[in-house]
């Protein structure tokens, strides 16, 4: 039998004449995957300068706020400058920023040690208010009212009994002046590269702006950082992630507590480890009473993007600070997890139940969260 006309026609067109080569689907997959991580690093080799650039600055225009800071808002003591710091992490929605800019403030002699650890703490406190926020954003799309909310009003309730018992404890261990012997690297080397990179940067914003103008720009650039960082994170939704597979892990509490502290050390920010919980919360992935753990956890491994602050600014008092911040959350979290851990999950849970309950008392719940840091801050 012959071939049809039309297939010997195009089998004499394509004879002796190279074919057209088709790119494999794996292939293709596996280059577009390779863009998605060369673009990631890239991002977050940026995310790093840019944060680095930002302490730079900041820590020179710290000088310039010495009278807004010491005169107009006078943060005097740890009282002020825990209200200070909350407020501050309100106004700008990030706790990070906040706590870098306390080290910078105790590196230009602008507030002493224990108002620095206050000024850091009340920046933790204030960070959490994000959840809540988001929880609100999740109940105008129509969600559950007491899953979306809850989140939001437990991340602040574990956090908050932490950071109290946290707050008097570390400024204890200052006092007492035993973590005195314990010092990371000074950072002299990383100064002095870092000195050789960003100076003239610093020299040329130094040019036009004043003195205080200089910590502004740093506080916008430590903000761009961070969203940068964010943007570099592996993004996968909550089937890629495949919750359900490890779901019983979230009925034990050490493995949520370090799970809480591992993402965010990862991600370097407790306002993305803990406003996930949120649309967790809303799908049924995750309960209430398993995340008390996970926020612990959090509230530690917060403190390391701070702590590389402290060694940028080549202060040892400033990282003893932040080294107060994580061992005093640890111990805390530890003996409340090891004693009576059922008692605080009891009264965590009893107060979101209470806060969600109706309008009246979320609304009491929000005006406590203003009035005790504006209280404090005018003490």
């Amino acid at each position: 039998m012959h071939d049809p006309p039309e297939k010997d026609a195009r089998s004499a067109e394509t004879d002796g004449q190279p074919q057209p080569l088709t790119t494999p689907p794996i292939v293709g997959l596996r280059a577009s995957r390779a863009r998605v991580r060369f673009g990631k690093v890239t991002l977050f080799i940026a995310s790093m300068l840019l944060f680095i650039l930002a302490i730079t600055l900041m820590k020179e225009g710290a000088k310039g706020l010495t009278p807004l800071v010491k005169d107009t808002f006078r943060v005097e003591s740890p009282a002020n400058a825990l209200g200070f710091g909350w407020l501050f992490a309100y106004l700008i929605m990030s706790g990070s920023p906040v706590a870098a800019a306390a080290l910078t403030f105790f590196d230009a002699g602008v507030i002493d040690q224990y108002s620095t650890y206050a000024m850091i703490s009340g920046s933790r406190l204030g960070a959490s208010f994000i959840v809540l926020v988001i929880g609100f954003l999740y109940v105008l799309r129509g969600r559950n009212r007491s899953a979306s909310l809850g989140m939001g009003v437990l991340s602040l309730s574990v956090t908050g009994a932490t950071q109290v018992v946290g707050l008097f404890l570390g400024l204890a261990l200052l006092r007492s002046g035993w973590l005195q012997g314990v010092r990371l690297g000074s950072g002299g080397v990383l100064s002095s590269l870092t000195d050789l990179i960003f100076d003239p940067i610093v020299f040329w914003f130094s040019s036009f702006l004043p003195e205080w103008a200089l910590f502004l720009v740093g506080l916008g650039i430590i903000l761009l950082s961070f969203n940068l960082f964010d943007r570099c994170l592996p993004e996968m939704t909550i089937r890629d992630s495949q919750v359900g597979r490890v779901s019983r892990l979230v009925y034990r509490p050490w493995v949520m507590f370090a799970l809480g502290a591992g993402v965010t050390l990862i991600s370097m920010s407790i306002s993305v480890s803990l406003s996930i919980l949120v649309p967790l919360s809303n799908r049924g992935f995750i309960r209430r009473e398993n995340v008390i753990p996970y926020i612990m956890g959090a509230s530690i491994t917060t403190f390391i993007d701070t702590l590389v602050a402290g060694i940028l600014l080549n202060n040892p008092q400033a990282a003893s600070i932040v080294i107060a911040q994580m061992v005093s959350i640890s111990l805390v979290s530890l003996v409340i997890l090891t004693l009576f851990y059922k008692r605080f999950e009891q009264a965590n849970l009893t107060l979101v139940r209470w806060v969600t309950h109706n309008n009246y008392h979320l609304v009491l719940f929000i005006a406590v969260l203003f009035i005790v840091p504006i209280v404090l801050f005018l003490l």
